[in-house]
């Protein structure tokens, strides 16, 4: 008894409690049930606080949990209504898929921005840490991050988990701060229980179904070029004509075009897991653990995953609790071998005269030397766990916790001198992410009688972030049998850490961030009719500068009840409520540059690639022009969000429904403003920028046919989301600015596409070029004279003079509508499930055609804009639709930016199908007739078929901008046969 009152002592002391004036408490204990208290540990608790608050969607997860989804960006798309995922490759683990939660809060333009509109993803109440876009800051070029370039949240293994609920609106996101600024997922992992021993396994093998192409040759490239030649092409330029379709007789090129037998495969899936569950109502555990392994269909793509997982709950006093998780995952990625996204690690363009032959030999060759004498190793590892004390005495309850979240990616590369024009070339990339997470808090519930209840709750949260990489690469080794980078260890040789052999380049960098903050909550709820919750916080930032530290978040929330009113009146409404809220959340700043205000930054030397580290070899700051200005006074950006919702059931609830209206401002956020050339800065970061994004949400759920059980029963779920943004305010009070290719208009959306409008065909003669009658100026695209064949642009403000000025907001990249129409069948032991998903009301920019037909700007050109993979060699394109222009234009005909390559990219899938049978229950299984077990046979299949009008391949494989660079792997077709078995 003494050890007991010493270990209560201590753990009021660590809450802040003082010792005296609880001696009743210890007297007059409640009996606290360990698995209640165990749900508040794991995370439970954070979905109860608002169980009012009605913008949180569960997902079915014993249904996804069969399908060979490997991240959770894959589990959410289509599922949830306000979520809409880009999966923007269908390349296992790679890291091109998002989340945007009632919209895009912000123009994305760079990649560096779609990070900064995440929400953020919650397993047990642990707020995972992902990858810092600051990575970038050491690139030339975009197109996937350094390391691994792996999908963190493809950590997490679907079958361990138990739930998963979507905070959309910002009062439900209230207690979770700035993290949750963009909305917050919650995954409830799978957690110990008591009872007798538990015994769960769940297995599926399958396939990845291969592409089927029309592929093409030199001949057929040819025949599409010649027209052009035929038609615009001087003597000079048919001299030009490339040398690999100049000769007929080359068989590599004019041969057979068979690389598709190396390229597309039909490969396999499969994943097995197991777990074991069981202990006492004072003591229990479970042991998860898991290995997946998902293949692409193309590229020998693929990515193993091996998960582990351990609870334990211990309930040493009736009112204590200890509860305790360890979650570890290991990634191992195989990576594309595409040339661009090999060039753009290397920063080293070779000779591109010539695409790579359609050859089967050809291409065999090039495989052959990424087989014997390459390597790509991409690793990652990932552990997340927490240590959680609960205490209840009376009306108040004490939760104390500490979390973290640590993650860790090795990336190791060689490419012989054979593949790069005899240079070869190697780098090394470690880099990891951690977050510890410290929270306590305090509720206290009262009723002061049957109608008022009241409960308050206060906490307060401290977590910290570090992430940190080190990267070198190296050019120039000597030999090909030399594969790594081999330095002198010796800290007391001259030589020491020098390479010894490659032409070496290092780049290190890392960031440090706190978050703390505090939060009242009070609930007040009347007669089970009337709820009023008001939450009050304040969160400090280490990532903003001094003056503006902290950041005071309100947050207000009212719903009413209906049901016992309608309880009275026999009418078909069984269920109504309605809710209001409003809320004020902080956005945090990911990068720690614009705490600091003006700064020096490492950015100076002879080479093109951003952040370099010295000049002529020693050592230098410079002030940080071409990352931009950053001045002081720089505020807190937040999301300030009205949101109104009605639900409602019919029929004794065999019909359910729920529509919510929302308004979501995200207001003062930073913008990279252009500034004077003479200041030798590229832009200045100024606050002021204001995006509206305003929308509808429907979800129903409708028991059509309602059987007994082993009957026929039909449960249908559909849920629609409309929303729409818009450009409420730029920084300095401007009405427009273009950034790099992007053009924002305050009253316009954000994502809109502005082109160039044509009208009719292209100009017969040059003599069909308008001029103005008053000057005798020609028409003219910035300064350069519009001549026959070129396409008739439309002059917009009439000034002879085609440029910036003449382009029309033409379709947007975002959809309007976006949805999903499920349907659950059963009848006795079967279950049949398919999964309709929609998007509609976006557009696509083709800029794959427009490469296709601007072969004269690009053939030939060492930029990384002209490369051609082996995919060159496909038939995707229907040339009869576009108009003909002259390819050798001044004004370059065939440009993107342009309405001619617009499409409509909306589109309708069946994502996924699946039919099960459960065989316990027989008697060759189950004896004890008493005892629930599980035996489910099912086989899956996902990405069936999709319907759309766009031209140019899968709509879903475009970029985040919408333009669609035609590099995509396919989403592919997946076919599963698995069990599922539960003793």
């Amino acid at each position: 008894m003494h050890c007991q009152c010493i270990l209560v002592s201590f753990f009021l002391v660590g809450l802040g409690f003082p010792l005296s004036g609880y001696s009743a408490f210890f007297q007059d204990t409640t009996k606290n049930s360990l698995q209640d208290t165990v749900a508040k540990d794991s995370g439970i608790v954070e979905l109860r606080r608002f169980v009012s608050i009605r913008n949180v969607d569960t997902l079915n997860v014993k249904r996804i949990a069969m399908y060979p989804f490997i991240s959770l960006q894959q589990v959410l798309k289509g599922n949830v209504a306000g979520v809409y995922v880009q999966e923007t490759n269908g390349e296992p683990g790679t890291t091109e898929q998002s989340m945007l939660i009632r919209g895009l809060s912000m123009p994305l333009l760079s990649r560096k921005d779609i990070y900064q509109a995440q929400p953020q993803v919650y397993v047990n109440g642990i707020p995972l840490i992902q990858d810092n876009p600051f990575m970038f800051d050491v690139q030339k070029f975009d197109y996937a991050p350094i390391g691994t370039a792996t999908n963190l949240l493809a950590t997490i293994d679907m079958d361990n988990i138990e739930s998963i609920n979507v905070v959309k609106g910002g009062a439900a996101a209230a207690i979770y701060g700035p993290r949750a600024a963009n909305g917050a997922i919650l995954i409830t992992t799978k957690n110990a229980q008591a009872g007798m021993k538990q015994i769960s396994v769940n297995s599926y093998f399958g396939m990845a179904q291969k592409d089927h192409v029309t592929t093409t040759n030199a001949q057929n490239e040819s025949a599409f070029r010649m027209p052009f030649y035929q038609k615009f092409a001087s003597p000079a330029d048919m001299d030009n004509y490339p040398a690999y379709l100049r000769d007929v007789t080359n068989e590599n090129y004019y041969g057979p075009s068979n690389w598709t037998d190396l390229y597309y495969k039909t490969s396999p899936v499969r994943s097995v897991n197991a777990s074991i569950t069981g202990g006492t109502n004072r003591s229990n555990f479970r042991f998860f653990g898991g290995n997946t392994s998902t293949s692409g269909n193309a590229d020998d793509t693929k990515l193993d995953k091996y998960n582990a997982s351990f609870f334990i709950n211990m309930l040493p006093l009736p009112w204590l609790t200890v509860s305790s998780m360890i979650n570890a995952t290991r990634l191992e990625r195989d990576r594309n071998r595409s040339f661009r996204d090999r060039f753009s690690e290397m920063q080293y363009i070779p000779d591109l005269t010539s695409p790579i032959a359609p050859n089967k030999i050809i291409y065999g060759n090039l495989l052959n030397e990424y087989q014997a004498k390459s390597f790509d190793d991409n690793k990652n590892s990932a552990i997340q766990g927490y240590f959680s004390l609960s205490a209840k005495f009376k009306k108040l309850d004490f939760v104390s916790r500490v979390g973290f979240d640590y993650n860790e990616s090795t990336r190791d590369v060689f490419f012989p001198s054979t593949m790069l024009d005899g240079n070869n070339y190697v780098s090394n990339y470690y880099g990891y992410n951690q977050r510890v997470v410290i929270e306590n808090s305090v509720s206290y519930k009262h009723a002061f009688n049957e109608k008022h209840k009241l409960n308050l709750e206060a906490g307060q949260s401290f977590q910290s972030d570090f992430n940190r990489y080190n990267y070198a690469y190296g050019y120039k080794g000597s030999s090909d049998y030399i594969r790594i980078n081999v330095v002198n260890g010796n800290s007391k040789e001259s030589d020491y850490l020098l390479p010894k052999d490659f032409i070496v380049f290092r780049f290190t960098d890392r960031q440090k961030a706190n978050l703390s903050s505090l939060f009242a909550k009070a609930e007040y709820n009347y007669n089970d009719e009337l709820s009023l919750t008001a939450v009050a916080r304040t969160d400090g930032s280490s990532n903003m500068q001094p003056s503006a530290r902290w950041f005071f978040s309100p947050i207000v929330n009212a719903e009413y009840n209906f049901s016992k009113l309608l309880s009275q009146d026999k009418s078909a409404i069984s269920s109504l409520s309605v809710t209001a809220s409003w809320s004020r959340i902080g956005n945090l700043l990911l990068n720690d540059r614009f705490a600091a205000g003006p700064q020096y930054t490492v950015d100076l030397g002879w080479s093109a690639n951003p952040a370099f580290y010295s000049y002529a070899g020693f050592g230098t700051l410079s002030r940080p022009y071409t990352a931009g200005w950053v001045g002081y006074d720089i505020p807190w950006s937040y999301v300030q969000e009205t949101n109104i919702g009605v639900n409602a059931g019919f029929l004794d609830s065999r019909i359910q429904a729920r529509l919510e209206l929302y308004s979501k401002n995200n207001n003062r956020m930073l913008l990279a403003m252009p500034v004077t050339a003479e200041s030798g800065y590229t832009s200045a970061y100024q606050s002021g920028m204001d995006v509206n994004n305003s929308g509808v949400e429907l979800m129903l759920q409708a028991n059509i046919f309602k059987g007994k059980k082993g009957q026929f029963n039909w449960m249908a779920n559909v849920n629609a989301s409309y929303n729409q943004n818009k450009l409420k305010a730029l920084p300095g009070g401007i009405s427009e600015i273009l950034i790099g290719t992007q053009k924002l208009v305050v009253g316009e959306a954000i994502d809109k596409f502005w082109v160039l409008k044509t009208q009719g065909e292209a100009f017969h003669t040059d003599a069909d070029v308008p001029v103005n009658p008053q000057t005798y100026q020609i028409l003219t695209y910035k300064g350069l004279p519009f001549k026959g064949g070129d396409p008739r642009w439309k002059d917009l403000n009439g000034d002879y003079t085609i440029n910036e000025q003449d382009k029309v907001a033409l379709g947007n990249y975002m959809p309007k509508l976006t949805g999903n129409f499920a349907n659950s069948f059963t009848y006795r032991k079967f279950s049949l499930d398919f999964n309709l998903y929609f998007a509609l009301g976006r557009n696509i920019l083709n800029q794959a055609a427009a490469n296709r037909f601007d072969f004269i700007n690009r053939g030939g050109q060492n930029d990384i804009s002209s490369i051609d993979e082996i995919t060159f060699w496909k038939k995707d394109l229907n040339a009869a639709s576009y108009p003909v222009y002259n390819p050798w234009s001044a004004v370059q005909a065939y440009r993107a930016d342009q309405d001619i390559f617009i499409e409509n990219g909306s589109f309708l899938k069946l994502r996924s199908l699946s039919l099960g049978y459960d065989f316990a229950g027989m008697s060759f299984l189950n004896k004890d007739k008493t005892a629930q077990h599980r035996f489910l046979v099912y086989i899956t299949a996902t990405n069936l078929f999709t319907v759309s009008p766009y031209t140019g391949g899968d709509p879903e494989l475009v970029g985040y901008t919408g333009i669609d660079s035609g590099y995509g792997l396919s989403i592919p077709r997946t076919y599963t046969l698995g069990f599922k078995i539960d003793l």
